[in-house]
């Protein structure tokens, strides 16, 4: 990963945790929004209020197409 992903992923995390967000919710997913952001490409999921809140350069692929 690259180290732009993985301090974006680590301040994203922040913003989450002092917004309220639970530790249960998974790092991991910090990690993917931000390699995804960093490297420009699209995004998987069905999480598309945590990406567009955290991630909002991102282009989202759903499942609606929301």
């Amino acid at each position: 990963m690259p180290y732009s992903a993985a301090f974006l992923a680590g301040q994203s995390f922040l913003r989450y945790r002092q917004r309220g967000g639970e530790r249960r919710s998974p790092l991991p997913d910090f990690y993917i929004g931000a390699h995804a952001a960093v490297a420009n490409i699209p995004l998987l999921t069905r999480d598309v209020n945590r990406y567009r809140t955290y991630f909002p350069a991102i282009q989202l692929i759903t499942p609606n197409g929301v």
